[in-house]
Protein backbone atom coordinates (compact mmCIF):
# COMPACT_ATOMS: atom_id res chain seq x y z
CA UNK A 1 0.00 0.00 0.00
CA UNK A 2 0.91 3.45 -0.82
CA UNK A 3 0.38 6.19 1.69
CA UNK A 4 -2.79 8.06 1.36
CA UNK A 5 -2.32 11.94 1.16
CA UNK A 6 -3.40 11.86 4.65
CA UNK A 7 -1.04 9.54 6.09
CA UNK A 8 2.80 10.80 5.37
CA UNK A 9 6.02 11.14 6.52
CA UNK A 10 8.06 14.34 7.32
CA UNK A 11 11.20 14.35 8.51
CA UNK A 12 11.29 10.62 8.79
CA UNK A 13 8.36 10.38 11.37
CA UNK A 14 4.48 9.17 10.13
CA UNK A 15 1.67 12.01 10.71
CA UNK A 16 -1.97 11.75 10.69
CA UNK A 17 -2.14 14.86 8.45
CA UNK A 18 0.55 16.45 10.10
CA UNK A 19 0.16 15.06 13.45
CA UNK A 20 2.98 13.33 14.73
CA UNK A 21 2.20 9.75 15.39
CA UNK A 22 4.73 9.40 18.25
CA UNK A 23 3.76 12.44 19.89
CA UNK A 24 0.42 10.95 19.67
CA UNK A 25 1.37 7.53 21.35
CA UNK A 26 3.12 9.36 23.93
CA UNK A 27 -0.13 11.65 25.12
CA UNK A 28 -2.77 8.84 24.49
CA UNK A 29 -0.99 5.94 24.85
CA UNK A 30 -1.04 2.55 22.51
CA UNK A 31 -2.61 0.50 21.13
CA UNK A 32 -4.63 3.86 19.83
CA UNK A 33 -6.77 4.41 16.85
CA UNK A 34 -6.17 7.08 14.86
CA UNK A 35 -8.22 8.83 12.31
CA UNK A 36 -8.53 11.51 10.20
CA UNK A 37 -11.48 13.50 9.28
CA UNK A 38 -10.37 15.02 6.31
CA UNK A 39 -9.73 11.31 4.80
CA UNK A 40 -13.28 10.55 6.23
CA UNK A 41 -15.26 13.17 4.51
CA UNK A 42 -13.46 12.91 1.48
CA UNK A 43 -13.95 9.47 0.85
CA UNK A 44 -17.74 10.24 1.77
CA UNK A 45 -17.91 13.13 -0.51
CA UNK A 46 -16.40 10.52 -3.42
CA UNK A 47 -20.04 9.17 -3.08
CA UNK A 48 -22.29 11.68 -2.56
CA UNK A 49 -20.97 14.30 -5.70
CA UNK A 50 -20.98 12.32 -7.87
CA UNK A 51 -24.73 11.33 -6.70
CA UNK A 52 -25.35 15.08 -7.04
CA UNK A 53 -24.43 14.87 -10.52
CA UNK A 54 -26.78 12.77 -11.63
CA UNK A 55 -30.18 13.91 -9.70
CA UNK A 56 -32.86 15.31 -11.03
CA UNK A 57 -36.56 16.02 -11.03
CA UNK A 58 -37.53 12.16 -10.17
CA UNK A 59 -33.72 10.73 -9.76
CA UNK A 60 -33.06 10.94 -6.90
CA UNK A 61 -30.42 9.51 -3.86
CA UNK A 62 -29.09 8.29 -0.91
CA UNK A 63 -25.82 7.67 0.70
CA UNK A 64 -26.57 5.14 3.70
CA UNK A 65 -23.08 4.66 5.52
CA UNK A 66 -22.97 1.10 6.81
CA UNK A 67 -22.52 1.61 10.66
CA UNK A 68 -21.02 -1.68 11.47
CA UNK A 69 -17.84 -0.94 9.53
CA UNK A 70 -17.18 1.74 12.64
CA UNK A 71 -19.92 2.83 14.67
CA UNK A 72 -18.16 5.87 17.12
CA UNK A 73 -20.21 8.38 17.59
CA UNK A 74 -17.90 10.96 16.34
CA UNK A 75 -17.06 9.42 12.84
CA UNK A 76 -21.49 8.89 12.35
CA UNK A 77 -22.03 12.75 13.56
CA UNK A 78 -19.78 13.96 11.22
CA UNK A 79 -20.98 11.65 8.13
CA UNK A 80 -24.61 12.89 9.61
CA UNK A 81 -23.81 16.07 9.02
CA UNK A 82 -22.31 15.29 6.11
CA UNK A 83 -25.96 14.13 4.84
CA UNK A 84 -25.31 10.43 4.84
CA UNK A 85 -28.17 8.11 5.48
CA UNK A 86 -27.35 5.13 7.85
CA UNK A 87 -27.72 1.45 7.02
CA UNK A 88 -28.18 -0.47 10.87
CA UNK A 89 -27.93 -4.48 11.70
CA UNK A 90 -28.90 -3.91 15.13
CA UNK A 91 -31.09 -1.76 17.70
CA UNK A 92 -27.97 -0.70 19.15
CA UNK A 93 -26.86 0.84 15.66
CA UNK A 94 -30.32 2.36 15.67
CA UNK A 95 -29.74 4.06 19.39
CA UNK A 96 -25.64 5.08 18.26
CA UNK A 97 -27.32 7.26 15.26
CA UNK A 98 -29.43 8.77 17.42
CA UNK A 99 -27.24 9.37 19.89
CA UNK A 100 -24.98 10.73 17.52
CA UNK A 101 -27.23 13.57 16.68
CA UNK A 102 -28.61 12.16 13.08
CA UNK A 103 -31.70 11.66 11.74
CA UNK A 104 -33.39 8.39 12.30
CA UNK A 105 -35.60 8.50 9.55
CA UNK A 106 -32.72 8.33 7.31
CA UNK A 107 -32.01 4.83 8.60
CA UNK A 108 -32.38 1.64 6.71
CA UNK A 109 -32.36 -1.51 8.81
CA UNK A 110 -30.73 -4.05 7.46
CA UNK A 111 -29.92 -7.63 8.63
CA UNK A 112 -31.25 -11.68 8.84
CA UNK A 113 -32.43 -11.81 12.93
CA UNK A 114 -33.96 -8.63 13.55
CA UNK A 115 -35.76 -8.86 17.01
CA UNK A 116 -39.49 -8.25 17.95
CA UNK A 117 -37.91 -5.20 20.54
CA UNK A 118 -35.45 -3.94 17.27
CA UNK A 119 -38.37 -4.05 15.12
CA UNK A 120 -41.02 -1.85 18.02
CA UNK A 121 -37.90 -0.11 18.76
CA UNK A 122 -37.11 0.94 15.16
CA UNK A 123 -40.53 2.02 14.03
CA UNK A 124 -40.72 4.03 17.55
CA UNK A 125 -38.36 5.64 15.43
CA UNK A 126 -39.95 6.07 12.37
CA UNK A 127 -36.76 4.70 10.03
CA UNK A 128 -36.97 5.07 6.34
CA UNK A 129 -37.59 1.15 5.50
CA UNK A 130 -36.48 -2.33 6.45
CA UNK A 131 -34.88 -4.48 4.51
CA UNK A 132 -36.69 -7.41 4.88
CA UNK A 133 -34.78 -11.01 4.57
CA UNK A 134 -37.34 -13.54 5.08
CA UNK A 135 -41.14 -14.32 4.95
CA UNK A 136 -41.18 -14.97 8.57
CA UNK A 137 -39.81 -11.32 9.14
CA UNK A 138 -41.95 -9.55 6.73
CA UNK A 139 -44.41 -11.62 8.46
CA UNK A 140 -43.41 -10.69 11.91
CA UNK A 141 -43.07 -6.79 11.22
CA UNK A 142 -46.35 -6.76 9.93
CA UNK A 143 -47.95 -7.87 13.28
CA UNK A 144 -45.88 -5.98 15.42
CA UNK A 145 -47.01 -3.31 13.04
CA UNK A 146 -50.61 -3.43 13.56
CA UNK A 147 -50.01 -3.88 17.65
CA UNK A 148 -48.71 -0.68 17.18
CA UNK A 149 -51.13 1.24 14.87
CA UNK A 150 -48.27 1.91 12.52
CA UNK A 151 -47.35 0.94 8.59
CA UNK A 152 -44.10 -0.30 8.23
CA UNK A 153 -41.83 0.60 5.17
CA UNK A 154 -40.02 -2.30 4.06
CA UNK A 155 -37.62 -3.23 1.11
CA UNK A 156 -37.11 -6.90 0.15
CA UNK A 157 -33.11 -7.94 0.19
CA UNK A 158 -33.67 -9.97 -2.87
CA UNK A 159 -30.30 -12.92 -3.32
CA UNK A 160 -29.47 -12.47 -7.18
CA UNK A 161 -27.07 -15.64 -6.76
CA UNK A 162 -24.22 -13.28 -7.93
CA UNK A 163 -20.71 -14.56 -7.50
CA UNK A 164 -19.18 -11.15 -5.87
CA UNK A 165 -15.52 -13.38 -6.01
CA UNK A 166 -14.27 -12.08 -2.82
CA UNK A 167 -13.47 -13.97 0.25
CA UNK A 168 -16.02 -16.35 1.21
CA UNK A 169 -16.51 -14.95 4.54
CA UNK A 170 -17.74 -11.83 2.72
CA UNK A 171 -19.64 -13.14 0.23
CA UNK A 172 -23.47 -12.38 0.56
CA UNK A 173 -25.22 -12.99 -2.81
CA UNK A 174 -24.89 -16.51 -3.61
CA UNK A 175 -28.00 -19.24 -2.76
CA UNK A 176 -25.63 -20.96 -0.13
CA UNK A 177 -25.47 -17.56 1.88
CA UNK A 178 -28.21 -16.77 4.85
CA UNK A 179 -28.75 -13.57 3.64
CA UNK A 180 -31.84 -12.33 1.89
CA UNK A 181 -34.56 -13.91 -0.42
CA UNK A 182 -34.16 -15.92 -2.93
CA UNK A 183 -34.79 -14.23 -5.97
CA UNK A 184 -37.19 -16.98 -8.11
CA UNK A 185 -39.35 -16.44 -4.56
CA UNK A 186 -38.84 -12.55 -4.18
CA UNK A 187 -42.28 -11.96 -6.86
CA UNK A 188 -44.38 -14.13 -4.85
CA UNK A 189 -43.32 -12.35 -1.22
CA UNK A 190 -44.04 -9.13 -2.95
CA UNK A 191 -47.31 -10.02 -3.54
CA UNK A 192 -47.92 -11.18 -0.14
CA UNK A 193 -46.64 -7.96 1.19
CA UNK A 194 -48.83 -5.90 -1.04
CA UNK A 195 -51.48 -7.73 0.79
CA UNK A 196 -50.57 -7.04 4.20
CA UNK A 197 -52.59 -3.73 5.64
CA UNK A 198 -49.75 -2.67 7.70
CA UNK A 199 -46.73 -3.01 5.56
CA UNK A 200 -45.91 -0.09 2.47
CA UNK A 201 -43.71 -1.59 0.02
CA UNK A 202 -41.56 1.32 -0.64
CA UNK A 203 -38.20 -0.79 -2.52
CA UNK A 204 -36.02 -3.18 -3.70
CA UNK A 205 -32.56 -4.10 -2.37
CA UNK A 206 -29.14 -6.06 -2.55
CA UNK A 207 -25.46 -6.69 -1.12
CA UNK A 208 -23.96 -9.16 -2.83
CA UNK A 209 -20.81 -8.96 -0.76
CA UNK A 210 -17.43 -6.88 0.68
CA UNK A 211 -14.21 -5.62 -1.11
CA UNK A 212 -15.56 -5.79 -4.01
CA UNK A 213 -12.66 -4.85 -6.53
CA UNK A 214 -14.23 -5.08 -9.62
CA UNK A 215 -18.51 -3.87 -9.89
CA UNK A 216 -18.98 -6.43 -12.61
CA UNK A 217 -21.07 -8.73 -9.75
CA UNK A 218 -22.61 -5.17 -9.36
CA UNK A 219 -24.04 -4.02 -12.00
CA UNK A 220 -24.78 -7.94 -12.99
CA UNK A 221 -27.13 -8.15 -9.64
CA UNK A 222 -28.32 -4.91 -10.85
CA UNK A 223 -29.87 -5.65 -13.86
CA UNK A 224 -31.79 -8.69 -11.72
CA UNK A 225 -33.21 -6.00 -9.54
CA UNK A 226 -34.67 -3.90 -12.44
CA UNK A 227 -36.08 -7.09 -14.52
CA UNK A 228 -37.92 -8.15 -11.01
CA UNK A 229 -39.14 -3.95 -10.61
CA UNK A 230 -40.72 -4.41 -13.84
CA UNK A 231 -42.41 -7.55 -13.21
CA UNK A 232 -43.56 -5.75 -10.14
CA UNK A 233 -44.81 -2.89 -12.50
CA UNK A 234 -47.09 -5.38 -14.47
CA UNK A 235 -48.75 -6.42 -11.11
CA UNK A 236 -49.34 -3.29 -10.12
CA UNK A 237 -46.56 -3.04 -7.19
CA UNK A 238 -44.72 0.22 -8.10
CA UNK A 239 -41.51 0.30 -6.18
CA UNK A 240 -39.77 4.00 -5.15
CA UNK A 241 -36.42 3.08 -4.59
CA UNK A 242 -33.57 0.65 -5.28
CA UNK A 243 -30.98 -0.26 -3.04
CA UNK A 244 -27.45 -1.47 -4.70
CA UNK A 245 -25.74 -2.33 -1.27
CA UNK A 246 -22.00 -1.41 -0.82
CA UNK A 247 -19.04 -3.56 -1.04
CA UNK A 248 -16.68 -1.68 -2.73
CA UNK A 249 -13.11 -2.15 -1.53
CA UNK A 250 -9.93 -0.46 -0.86
CA UNK A 251 -6.54 -0.57 -1.18
CA UNK A 252 -4.97 -2.53 1.89
CA UNK A 253 -1.61 -3.61 -0.16
CA UNK A 254 -1.50 -3.16 -4.01
CA UNK A 255 -4.91 -3.61 -4.94
CA UNK A 256 -6.56 -1.15 -7.47
CA UNK A 257 -10.30 -1.20 -6.88
CA UNK A 258 -12.75 0.36 -9.24
CA UNK A 259 -12.93 3.88 -9.33
CA UNK A 260 -15.88 4.90 -6.88
CA UNK A 261 -16.67 7.76 -9.46
CA UNK A 262 -16.66 5.34 -12.03
CA UNK A 263 -18.92 2.96 -10.64
CA UNK A 264 -21.69 5.48 -9.76
CA UNK A 265 -21.70 6.59 -13.36
CA UNK A 266 -22.17 3.13 -14.80
CA UNK A 267 -24.73 2.78 -12.38
CA UNK A 268 -26.58 5.97 -12.79
CA UNK A 269 -25.90 5.42 -16.43
CA UNK A 270 -27.69 2.35 -16.59
CA UNK A 271 -30.56 3.24 -14.19
CA UNK A 272 -31.63 6.81 -16.46
CA UNK A 273 -31.40 4.88 -19.55
CA UNK A 274 -33.64 2.16 -17.71
CA UNK A 275 -36.29 4.63 -16.40
CA UNK A 276 -36.67 7.34 -19.00
CA UNK A 277 -37.83 4.08 -21.61
CA UNK A 278 -39.86 2.34 -19.34
CA UNK A 279 -41.30 5.05 -16.33
CA UNK A 280 -40.46 8.36 -17.46
CA UNK A 281 -41.99 11.07 -14.86
CA UNK A 282 -41.83 7.99 -12.51
CA UNK A 283 -39.80 9.46 -8.75
CA UNK A 284 -37.23 7.29 -8.71
CA UNK A 285 -34.13 6.78 -5.68
CA UNK A 286 -31.15 4.99 -5.96
CA UNK A 287 -29.74 3.95 -2.54
CA UNK A 288 -26.35 2.69 -1.82
CA UNK A 289 -24.77 1.07 1.58
CA UNK A 290 -20.85 1.84 1.64
CA UNK A 291 -19.22 1.48 4.62
CA UNK A 292 -15.29 0.12 3.97
CA UNK A 293 -14.68 2.20 1.49
CA UNK A 294 -15.55 5.72 3.24
CA UNK A 295 -14.09 4.34 7.07
CA UNK A 296 -11.66 1.95 6.12
CA UNK A 297 -8.49 4.09 4.68
CA UNK A 298 -9.28 6.93 6.98
CA UNK A 299 -7.85 5.22 10.27
CA UNK A 300 -4.61 2.74 11.53
CA UNK A 301 -3.92 0.98 14.54
CA UNK A 302 -0.71 2.26 16.64
CA UNK A 303 1.08 0.25 18.62
CA UNK A 304 4.27 -0.60 20.26
CA UNK A 305 6.88 -3.13 20.11
CA UNK A 306 7.22 -4.67 23.67
CA UNK A 307 9.94 -7.64 22.54
CA UNK A 308 12.20 -8.47 19.76
CA UNK A 309 12.18 -12.70 19.65
CA UNK A 310 13.87 -15.15 17.58
CA UNK A 311 12.96 -18.77 17.25
CA UNK A 312 15.56 -20.90 15.17
CA UNK A 313 15.32 -18.91 11.77
CA UNK A 314 11.53 -17.26 12.74
CA UNK A 315 11.76 -13.67 14.24
CA UNK A 316 8.81 -12.17 15.81
CA UNK A 317 7.70 -8.35 16.90
CA UNK A 318 5.78 -8.80 19.59
CA UNK A 319 3.54 -5.48 20.10
CA UNK A 320 1.14 -4.63 22.59
CA UNK A 321 -1.74 -4.63 20.27
CA UNK A 322 -3.58 -8.01 19.79
CA UNK A 323 -6.19 -10.26 17.39
CA UNK A 324 -8.90 -8.48 19.95
CA UNK A 325 -7.91 -5.29 18.84
CA UNK A 326 -7.67 -6.07 15.50
CA UNK A 327 -9.67 -9.12 14.17
CA UNK A 328 -9.20 -8.88 10.51
CA UNK A 329 -5.73 -10.89 9.81
CA UNK A 330 -6.88 -13.54 12.44
CA UNK A 331 -10.68 -13.99 11.06
CA UNK A 332 -9.82 -13.37 7.07
CA UNK A 333 -5.91 -14.08 6.83
CA UNK A 334 -6.36 -10.20 5.64
CA UNK A 335 -3.51 -7.77 5.02
CA UNK A 336 -1.97 -4.92 6.24
CA UNK A 337 0.40 -2.66 5.60
CA UNK A 338 2.97 -2.48 8.37
CA UNK A 339 5.11 1.02 8.79
CA UNK A 340 7.52 2.01 11.04
CA UNK A 341 6.07 5.42 12.72
CA UNK A 342 10.03 6.74 13.32
CA UNK A 343 12.37 5.16 10.04
CA UNK A 344 15.72 3.83 11.31
CA UNK A 345 18.72 3.66 8.56
CA UNK A 346 19.65 0.42 10.30
CA UNK A 347 19.56 -3.48 9.14
CA UNK A 348 16.36 -4.73 8.40
CA UNK A 349 15.04 -8.28 9.16
CA UNK A 350 11.70 -10.19 8.34
CA UNK A 351 9.63 -9.97 11.29
CA UNK A 352 5.86 -11.46 12.25
CA UNK A 353 3.71 -8.55 14.12
CA UNK A 354 2.53 -10.69 16.69
CA UNK A 355 0.34 -9.38 19.91
CA UNK A 356 0.50 -10.89 23.80
CA UNK A 357 -2.42 -13.10 23.86
CA UNK A 358 -2.10 -16.92 24.19
CA UNK A 359 -3.44 -18.25 20.71
CA UNK A 360 -1.33 -18.83 17.93
CA UNK A 361 -3.67 -16.99 16.07
CA UNK A 362 -2.81 -13.73 17.82
CA UNK A 363 -1.00 -12.45 14.95
CA UNK A 364 -0.93 -8.59 12.73
CA UNK A 365 0.83 -9.32 10.12
CA UNK A 366 3.52 -12.04 9.08
CA UNK A 367 6.85 -11.74 6.83
CA UNK A 368 7.27 -8.14 7.15
CA UNK A 369 11.13 -6.17 6.31
CA UNK A 370 11.66 -3.85 8.86
CA UNK A 371 14.46 -1.39 10.42
CA UNK A 372 13.08 -1.66 14.20
CA UNK A 373 14.43 -2.48 17.75
CA UNK A 374 12.43 -2.79 21.31
CA UNK A 375 9.88 0.23 21.95
CA UNK A 376 9.45 1.23 18.79
CA UNK A 377 6.36 2.24 17.55
CA UNK A 378 4.97 0.72 14.09
CA UNK A 379 1.39 1.37 12.64
CA UNK A 380 -0.64 -1.17 10.93
CA UNK A 381 -2.74 0.82 8.18
CA UNK A 382 -5.77 0.52 6.77
CA UNK A 383 -7.41 -0.26 10.01
CA UNK A 384 -10.47 2.10 10.17
CA UNK A 385 -13.02 -0.17 9.60
CA UNK A 386 -14.04 -3.56 11.02
CA UNK A 387 -10.92 -2.73 13.46
CA UNK A 388 -12.65 -0.78 16.69
CA UNK A 389 -15.87 -2.16 15.81
CA UNK A 390 -15.07 -5.77 15.82
CA UNK A 391 -12.73 -5.83 18.93
CA UNK A 392 -13.22 -7.15 21.59
CA UNK A 393 -12.05 -8.00 25.41
CA UNK A 394 -10.12 -11.56 25.11
CA UNK A 395 -7.56 -11.90 27.86
CA UNK A 396 -9.44 -9.16 30.28
CA UNK A 397 -8.06 -6.66 27.53
CA UNK A 398 -9.35 -3.18 27.79
CA UNK A 399 -10.14 -1.90 24.29
CA UNK A 400 -8.25 0.72 22.69
CA UNK A 401 -8.59 4.34 22.70
CA UNK A 402 -9.66 5.85 19.47
CA UNK A 403 -7.87 9.70 18.08
CA UNK A 404 -9.77 11.77 15.32
CA UNK A 405 -7.49 14.54 13.83
CA UNK A 406 -9.02 17.62 12.88
CA UNK A 407 -7.48 19.99 11.30
CA UNK A 408 -4.31 19.46 13.04
CA UNK A 409 -6.03 19.07 16.47
CA UNK A 410 -6.45 16.04 17.98
CA UNK A 411 -9.69 15.02 19.83
CA UNK A 412 -10.23 11.47 22.34
CA UNK A 413 -13.29 10.17 20.94
CA UNK A 414 -13.58 7.59 23.07
CA UNK A 415 -11.67 6.66 26.05
CA UNK A 416 -9.32 3.54 26.84
CA UNK A 417 -10.73 1.20 28.64
CA UNK A 418 -10.15 -0.07 32.06
CA UNK A 419 -9.49 -3.69 33.82
CA UNK A 420 -12.45 -2.77 36.60
CA UNK A 421 -14.93 -1.45 33.92
CA UNK A 422 -14.64 -4.81 32.32
CA UNK A 423 -16.32 -6.77 34.96
CA UNK A 424 -18.26 -4.14 36.54
CA UNK A 425 -21.28 -5.84 35.38
CA UNK A 426 -20.09 -9.38 37.05
CA UNK A 427 -21.33 -10.80 40.09
CA UNK A 428 -19.88 -13.29 42.57
CA UNK A 429 -22.26 -15.49 44.56
CA UNK A 430 -21.83 -16.18 48.14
Amino acid sequence: MKTAQHFFYQNDTLTVDGVPLDKLAMQYGTPLYVYSKAALTEHFRQYADVCKQFETDDIHSLVCYSVKSNSNLAILNILGREGAGFDIVSGGELLRVIAAGCDSRKVIFSGVGKTASEIRLALEHDILCFNVESFAELRRINRIAAEMGKKARVSFRVNPNVDPKTHPYISTGLKENKFGIPYEEALAGYEEAARMPHIEVTGIDCHIGSQLLDDAPLLEALDKLIDLFDQLAQKGIELKHIDIGGGIGITYDNEIPVAISDYLTRIFGKITTWKNAKYPGQSISMMFEPGRSISGNAGLLLTQVQYLKTNSDKNFAIVDAAMNDLMRPSLYESWHTVLPVVKRQTETKTYDIVGPICESGDWLARQRTLSIETDDLLAIMSAGAYGMAMSSNYNTRGRAAEILIDDKKAYLIRKRERPEELYALETIIS
